[in-house]
Parts: C-alpha cells; structure tokens; sequence
C-alpha cells in the first residue's frame, strides 16, 4: 500500500491518491477480503474460498453448509469458517448473508481485534455506515437485521453492545463488494475491503476495481493467488492524482446517476460529467435528419421503451424467451425511425435482443443487433471501461458464431486489448478471449485463403459438436461496485 495514500477530499471526506505515476493496465493495490460470504442463493454451486463456481463441489461434514472447491480450499477458509461452522449447527440453519458477514466480521474482530489489520489504511471501526442517513424502511430492516443477528451469535462468543453492531450492518449496507464468478458473468457473493472503501466515487474514474478469484490450483502452494480485489489504472496517474472509481454504470444519464448513488450511497455526485450533463446528449439522442421527429413524439416512444423494458423483465424472469424477442423487435419497430443510435433506450433493447438470440442459436439476427449496440456503446462510454470491454466481446463471439468471422476476429480484439487493461493478462476472462483470439486469426487466414473451403469446413464442423452459446439470459442489470440488499 506504499503506492497510495489516505487524505482528506474536499466536499468528499476521505479519499485516496496515487504517491507514484500509474500507467493504463497497472496493478495500483490488491486487496484480500477483510470478511466475505456466497449469496443465500448459491451457497451450494459456488465456493465459499475462492467463489468459483464449480460443477461438484465438497460440502462441509460438519454443518452441511458449506461448500469447496476441494480440500485446498476447504482448509483455506477454516480459520473464518470454524466459528460459523459450529454456530450454525447449534442454531440449526445458516442464517441470511447479511448476518453471516457480519458475523465473520465480529468474530475476526474477537480474534485480532478492531485496529488496523496488517496492509488497512483505515479500520473497520473507522468505515463510514450512513445509519443516521437511512430511510425508515431500511431503519426498519437494520432493526431485523440486528435481531436476527443475536438470535444466531453464540452466547461464549465476545459480546458487542447494540449501537456496535448497528455500524457493522451499516458499514455492509453501503461498503459491501460485489463478488462475481471467475468468468465475471454474475454476482455471486458479497464481501468487505476497507482500502478499497476509501476510494471515492466519479463517472468517469480513472480506476477500475476487479475481482480476482485467485488460484489454489497449482500443485505446489508456493504458487498459490488468494482472493482479492485489484484496483487498476484505466488511463495516466500522476502522483498526488485522486484515485477514483465508478460506483454505478455510466450508461444512464447525469440526472439517473446522481438519484441512484444518493439513494444507495447517501451523497451528491459533483463530477464533471454530472456538472456538465457531459454525454446526456448522445443518451437521449434523436433521429437526425429532415425528418426530425418532434420532441413529443421522443417523449412517447421513450415512454413505450419504459413499459417493453417492464414486460421484458417479467417474460425474463418466467424464461419466456421467444416473447422477449418479439417485444424486443415491436420495440425496435417504434424506436428506429424515432430515437438516434447512442439513445440509451435503444441500446437497452439491442443488447437484450442480442443476448437473448444468441441464447437461441439465432446468430445473425443477433450479430446486426449487437454491431448497433457496440457502435453506441463506444461513443459513450470511457475507452477502457470493463462493461464496454464484455459487450464487446460478446459481439465478437456472437459474429463468430455467426460465421462473421472478419467482424468477429475485429471485435474479439478489440475486447482482448479493452480487457487487457481492466481485467489484466492472468485473468480468466482474458485467458478465454486470448484462445478466442488465437482461434479466430487462424479461421480468419484460411477464410482469406479460401471462403469457399472455410464455409465447408465450418459446416461440417458444426454437424459434428454442438455449438457452444451464450449461457442462459440473466434478468440482471449491470451490476453496482457495491452491493445493496434487496
């Protein structure tokens, strides 16, 4: 942590800055989690170590609870599982996530105290927990919280007083971290990181924070990453810079963004981009032209793309894929000749369409869909943003599949040289997109040699194994650095 520094921001509190220059692809920290826990909802197909998400996985004899990639990483979380292990077999049954991280976090505070932990810049008695900023509803809900907390805290464990134990929750509510799969493709934990917590927020940072589920597969342990986050550079730092992150996604316009990170981050964003309304143009652009259309016809069929996203979501959630598409494409009907090719409702409804073909093995359909979606994609967003870099990629393999391989070997690279920088060479998503590389160069040389024979070899390939899709269509939006509890 010798690389960076805590100050005092100004209209910000604490922050971080850079004590050196960073480079676009440089590692400026990595972190180890200070406590972290799988989802409610995965604790059984995901580890509870490294949060792979694995075919089998081995199951604790003990509370039956949880689950591990195998006995490396098992013997890995003992020290953080051994007192949940036994509390949850006296209580019966685990309790939410919430509570269970917030148990790991009292009890690693029982064993080392609540001082700064070897490589913190700040302690977790120091964390920011907005409690005095909550709403009724999630005062209501710290309240449960706290109660269901003591009914599963063992009585022999230290005992912490009340207002203790509401800032713990309160500092989970707004500092908790998204934990995603090693792909990087869904959520699947939660966890807390104090360095990273005193990052602080802009629209357009000059870091990205990345989850890095770390390796316990080499056979020596000498070789072996932990988990950790790693804060990396997006463009030039220069000494005495801020260090800065997003705590949402850029794709919503200033006034979205700024209601959204009051509401679950309890401040008010005064970036530029929010000041200067800097890209809300592109976001509610018009069909340009002679035929302009008039701002009240804008308005309504901004209104008709609200409701289909609605109708979408519902059709998502019940697996009905086949009548998303078709709400996809009515909705595509309206917007074309209305709304301009950067309007924020457009692409929201190109990228469905994209995924949701893809998943359907109808990749030409869903390969114009996602060039058009990419095309916007890359106007507004910063040139190294993480979410631009995985929508471009799955525009590349969705060309490839779609035997586009000239545009799919141009997207697949330029989603390697995106990732490249937010995600770094030894990630696995890099890993894959490099064999993607690979792989599309040398189909695209034969394909430069001869289309005939390419074709011809495709398809027989193609009768042989089955094609490899999309895994299936997520109802989730793009994910927030910060966990909320729903």
């Amino acid at each position: 942590m010798e690389s960076v520094e805590v100050f005092t921001s100004e209209g910000k509190g604490r922050g971080l800055k850079a004590q050196k220059e960073f480079l676009p692809g440089d590692v400026i920290f990595a972190e180890p989690a200070y406590a972290a826990v799988v989802f409610d909802s995965l604790t059984h197909v995901i580890c509870h170590t490294c949060f792979k998400r694995q075919e089998r996985l081995h199951r604790c004899g003990q509370c039956k609870f949880a689950y591990y990639c195998d006995r490396t990483c098992q013997r890995a979380a003992w020290l953080n599982h051994k007192n949940e292990c036994s509390a949850i077999k006296k209580h019966g049954k685990a309790p939410t996530e919430n509570i269970r991280l917030a148990a790991r976090i009292m009890w690693k505070i029982e064993r080392e105290g609540s001082g700064l932990s070897e490589g913190c810049l700040v302690s977790i008695d120091d964390l920011q927990n907005h409690v005095d900023s909550f709403s009724e509803e999630e005062k209501k809900e710290l309240r449960a919280d706290m109660e269901s907390f003591l009914e599963f805290w063992p009585p022999q464990s230290q005992q912490f007083g009340m207002q203790y134990i509401s800032h713990i929750f309160g500092v989970i509510n707004c500092n908790g971290f998204t934990l995603s799969d090693q792909r990087g493709l869904q959520a699947v934990g939660v966890g807390i990181f104090p360095n990273l917590c005193q990052a602080n927020h802009d629209c357009w940072p000059n870091c990205t924070v990345i989850f890095n589920n770390g390796n316990h597969e080499a056979v020596r342990s000498m070789f072996h990453t932990q988990m950790r986050i790693e804060l990396r550079a997006l463009s030039k730092i220069s000494p005495g810079d801020e260090l800065t992150v997003s705590y949402v996604d850029f794709l919503n316009v200033s006034e979205e963004r700024r209601k959204q990170l009051k509401k679950q981050y309890y401040f008010d964003c005064t970036c530029e981009h929010c000041k200067k309304q800097i890209k809300d143009d592109l976001m509610l652009a018009a069909k340009a032209g002679e035929s302009k259309p008039s701002a009240e016809t804008v308005k309504e069929v901004i209104q008709f793309s609200k409701d289909t996203l609605e109708k979408i979501n519902k059709a998502r959630m019940e697996g009905l894929y086949h009548e998303v598409v078709k709400l996809c494409r009515e909705c595509l009907k309206k917007q074309e000749p209305v709304l301009g090719d950067t309007n924020i409702y457009l692409l929201r409804i190109l990228s469905i369409a994209s995924e949701v073909l893809s998943y359907l093995q109808m990749f030409e359909e869903a390969a114009d869909y996602a060039k058009r979606m990419v095309d916007g994609y890359l106007k507004i967003y910063h040139p190294n943003n993480a979410q631009l870099g995985m929508a471009v990629m799955r525009a590349g393999v969705t060309h490839w599949h779609a035997g586009l391989i000239e545009a799919g070997h141009g997207l697949i690279c330029k989603a390697y040289a995106i990732l490249l920088i937010t995600h770094g060479p030894s990630h696995p998503i890099t890993k894959d997109l490099e064999v993607m590389r690979v792989q599309t160069e040398m189909e695209l040389r034969m394909f430069q040699q001869n289309e005939f024979m390419y074709y011809k070899m495709r398809e027989a390939a193609l009768k042989n194994q089955k094609i490899q899709v999309m895994p299936e269509p997520s109802n989730d939006t793009s994910p927030s650095l910060f966990h909320k509890k729903e």
